[in-house]
């Protein structure tokens, strides 16, 4: 049952009032404070362009290495280019880890587009979630593609079939949350 206070409610500081040790209720309700998920679709589009770039960038700069390494050593250097392929995985998995689990829950294209990632009931994210939403969103985008892309414009609070799945919900920052809620 829901009271008017609820709808003033700060998820961050108390994810689940009243809650003792049943199931908790979702730390965020998109009727009660939308301004949590305005526009989060499209910020985390740009978000994750931002962050193909930090992942694709050392391993272009190691690319470039090898292939310099290897003129340098006749060829014997181009040996390790089979290794960019496991580089990359290791890498784009490692990102994820540390940048979610960091006290800001979100990765650096997140951060730059003021949202962030928390679990369902409202705690931030670790870097073990934060691993595992990586993995999740590779293998979700390449089984599922179309039906991906239609996830979050069927549900109230914007989510991807990977954050059901890991138990996660991509929201604004208490920052621009509390800007968007003084406009409306």
């Amino acid at each position: 049952m829901s009271n008017a206070g609820d709808a003033n409610r700060d998820p961050y500081r108390d994810p689940y009032p009243g809650a003792a040790d049943g199931p908790k209720p979702h730390a965020f309700d998109p009727v009660t404070q939308p301004e949590y998920f305005e526009g989060v679709l499209s910020r985390r589009l740009i978000a994750f362009c931002v962050d193909v770039m930090m992942i694709l960038g050392p391993i272009v700069g190691l690319a470039v290495f090898i292939f310099i390494f290897g003129i340098v050593t006749l060829s014997l250097g181009w040996l390790l280019f089979p290794l960019l392929g496991p580089a990359f995985v290791v890498w784009a998995i490692a990102y994820n880890a540390i940048t979610l689990g960091s006290p800001a829950s979100a990765t650096l294209g997140m951060r730059l587009m003021d949202i962030e990632m928390r679990t369902w009931y409202g705690a931030p994210c670790y870097s073990l979630l934060g691993a595992v939403h990586a993995v999740l969103f590779w293998v979700s985008i390449s089984a599922l593609t179309p039906l991906v892309l239609i996830v979050p414009l069927l549900n109230d609070r914007r989510r991807l079939l990977h954050d059901f799945v890991a138990g996660t919900v991509v929201v604004n920052t208490p920052a621009r949350a509390s800007m968007l809620r003084r406009i409306q």
